[in-house]
């Protein structure tokens, strides 16, 4: 964990795959098996450089990188009808339910800004419907037109901090919660906090750039960020 920081914290706002679901394993199986049936191997050090893209952007990085005899649109159509039929069934991940809660609970203004388009959210937030319901807004970059440019590009997490009622807050007030590398870069990018809570094969140097790095969101300290605490009533 990267060293303490105090900050003032007013609005936070979260990734959703990897870091609210546990849906990056869900991808990571549908295309290893899509790409091994080109006989090629779909190495970790690729799937970090797509995580926390939008599909189209992860699927020429993957096309390209290993010269897969394939079109971005193909691509999307196999991968997207193969991971609809698990979605449903994604989980929450640990600490999440609780943190949310909480902060919905205090009155701190929460929102989620995803890659994932909202056709996928639907089906993400299947048995997740009333957790999802304590954010602020949901902005899904995926076919969000006004998300122009995905991660690292910090525009996601500009535009998910000017939807918030009233006046958008200062980027050195929001605190965004990422799990993948690119999202850390576009968090920093937009000049907020970020707390990353990387896949534990992730190597370190991927996690320099974040303000604070936990093993889980269990491990969160929220003073550290003027933010209630878990005993605060």
């Amino acid at each position: 964990m990267s060293a303490n920081v105090k900050a003032n914290i007013t609005h936070v706002i979260f990734d959703m795959d990897g870091l609210l679901l546990d849906t990056e394993k869900i991808y990571e199986q549908v295309y290893r098996g899509l790409i091994e049936k080109y006989g090629k191997t779909y190495p970790f050090e690729l799937k970090v450089n797509c995580m926390g893209r939008k599909a189209s952007e992860a699927a020429k990085v993957i096309i390209d990188h290993l010269s897969l005899p394939i079109s971005i649109e193909e691509w999307l159509e196999v991968s997207q009808k193969a991971v609809l039929e698990k979605f449903a069934d994604a989980k929450l991940l640990p600490g999440v339910d609780k943190l949310i809660r909480h902060l919905h609970k205090h009155a701190i203004p929460i929102a989620v800004a995803t890659g994932s388009s909202s056709t996928n959210l639907k089906v993400k937030a299947t048995h997740h419907g009333e957790f999802f319901s304590l954010f602020h807004h949901i902005l899904c970059s995926g076919d969000d037109p006004e998300v122009k440019r995905g991660k690292p590009n910090p525009d996601i997490f500009q535009i998910a901090a000017s939807r918030f009622n009233g006046e958008t807050p200062s980027p050195e007030k929001v605190l965004v919660f990422e799990d993948s590398f690119l999202g850390v870069e576009a968090a920093k990018a937009a000049g907020m906090h970020c707390v990353m809570v990387p896949d534990t094969r992730l190597d370190r140097k991927y996690t320099k750039s974040a303000t604070v790095v936990l093993d889980s969101i269990e491990d969160l300290c929220l003073t550290d960020w003027g933010l209630p605490s878990f005993t605060d009533t």
